[in-house]
């Protein structure tokens, strides 16, 4: 007996959940709706990028699991709901595959990434037109909800496809000095205000020289941050064995031992 395929498997989750949520099933499960399940959307989607980054492979088949588990659990309660079915965002999704790779699947050409993202952004609005949608700006459909950083690297993205754009990334560099120098004449102002605005023209700034060098902004500081958690887990190591914790010890004291984190 050959193993079960991947569609097999998938129906097994799908018949499960089914279960769960019926009268037999789990109370728990049978409570829940769309918004309290939206939470866990988004940490699991986390818990995915943190099994990423630290190259735990064993751990990202189960987060995986549980992030497919949620959209199964959205789709069944919409099929209670006689929304639509888990048979439906499949389709959905393969259509729109399909439809959007015209030079795969059609007779299309696409020799760079920026031809795929150009002919991507045009389908998307073909399809809008199609729909009878009205025409939105070219940065209405980037949702307000999406993290600022997220956010700006989106928008920031589709500005440049229409030409709106720095020439290199040195013209970057070039602007970041200035938003630096305009942030220390916010400090001396003393407004709040205008510190706050131009630290958010900094951050946008930097948003945008990871786009010139092609580096994730989000996955660059969520790899900052792992290294601080490691050194300053290093540092506390360090000062616990002397007896003292970090409130005990000076900064002096903490820098050195951050040095020997670095080493």
């Amino acid at each position: 007996m050959s193993d079960p395929t991947a569609g097999e498997k998938f129906q097994l989750l799908v018949d499960l959940m089914v279960r769960l949520r019926g009268p037999n099933g789990c109370p728990w499960d049978r409570e829940q709706n769309f918004d309290t399940i939206k939470p866990f959307l988004l940490e699991e989607t986390y818990e995915v990028m943190d099994a990423i980054d630290a190259r735990d492979w064993p751990e990202l088949v189960g987060e995986l699991g549980d992030l497919l588990l949620q959209a199964v659990f959205f789709a069944q309660m919409a099929s209670e709901e006689n929304l639509f079915r888990i048979e439906d965002a499949l389709d959905a999704i393969t259509e729109k595959l399909i439809r959007r790779h015209p030079h795969v699947f059609g007779d299309e050409t696409a020799e760079t990434e920026g031809d795929v993202r150009k002919r991507w952004s045009e389908i998307k609005a073909e399809e809008k037109r199609t729909k009878g949608e009205p025409d939105s700006t070219l940065l209405g459909s980037v949702p307000r909800s999406l993290p600022a950083l997220v956010e700006a690297q989106q928008i920031s993205s589709r500005a440049a496809q229409v030409g709106f754009d720095w020439e290199n990334a040195g013209q970057v560099v070039d602007k970041l000095h200035e938003e630096l120098a305009e942030f220390a004449e916010a400090r001396a102002s003393g407004s709040r205000e205008k510190l706050e605005d131009e630290l958010g023209d900094m951050l946008f700034v930097l948003v945008n020289m990871a786009r010139f060098v092609k580096v994730d902004p989000e996955q660059a500081l969520r790899r900052t941050n792992a290294k601080f958690r490691r050194r300053f887990g290093y540092v506390e190591r360090k000062l616990a064995e002397r007896g003292r914790s970090a409130k005990e010890s000076s900064i002096e004291e903490m820098e050195s031992l951050w040095q020997e984190a670095k080493k």
